[in-house]
């Protein structure tokens, strides 16, 4: 089920800021004026289970990419069949979705504000038009701006937020003349933006 409910709560039931108003997550934080868990009005005593250590981790990865339960939990599937570790797989899956790609250009400052440019049209993958934001970016591909969204007012700010923060992945090469990224190659663990215990999230469904 999508959350259509205040998302500063989410932050403050997970406990860490998850920059999901973008820009606002810099200047205006709840979070930091509240940082107790909705409903509580002060930390709960007693040491979490190991479920709910493993719960709250799964919860914290889930909305950092707003993602619901099933989706969520077909990627976990995936990445236990695959290869290599299946954290790391599965956070490298989630890393190179489009949407994310646009996010760590600094086209966007959040997930959701990037998910609304590339289902707009103003995103091209290698020259063409992608509206899918779950869409995996291979290494080699070229993401760019589309040039008719140049004057944007929301991605202008967004590229002064990203030169500010200087976050940029070095998976990623920059062109900013064109307003473009090449992915060089596949991100290693350090160079992900998810600060989350995979380990505990593959627990969790190993259940």
């Amino acid at each position: 089920m999508r959350h259509t409910g205040p998302v500063c709560k989410q932050c403050r039931r997970e406990q860490t800021k998850l920059f999901l108003k973008g820009d606002k997550c810099y200047t205006k934080c709840i979070f930091e004026k509240r940082p107790t868990p909705p409903g509580m009005a002060r930390p709960q005593r007693g040491k979490p289970s190991a479920f709910s250590i493993r719960l709250r981790e799964k919860q914290k990865l889930r909305r950092l990419v707003s993602m619901s339960e099933r989706p969520f939990e077909r990627l976990v599937e995936a990445a236990s069949r695959a290869h290599e570790a299946s954290g790391t797989h599965l956070l490298r899956t989630l890393e190179l979705r489009l949407d994310n790609i646009v996010r760590r250009m600094g086209l966007a400052t959040s997930l959701k504000q990037a998910r609304q440019l590339v289902r707009h049209g103003q995103i091209k993958v290698d020259g063409k038009t992608v509206s899918i934001p779950s869409c995996t970016v291979a290494p080699g591909a070229v993401v760019a701006l589309d040039p008719g969204s140049r004057d944007n007012v929301g991605i202008k700010l967004s590229l002064e937020t990203a030169k500010r923060l200087n976050a940029r992945p070095s998976f990623l090469e920059f062109n900013e003349a064109e307003l473009a990224a090449k992915i060089i190659r596949l991100p290693e663990r350090a160079e992900m933006s998810f600060p989350v215990n995979e380990q505990l999230i593959i627990e969790y469904y190993s259940k």
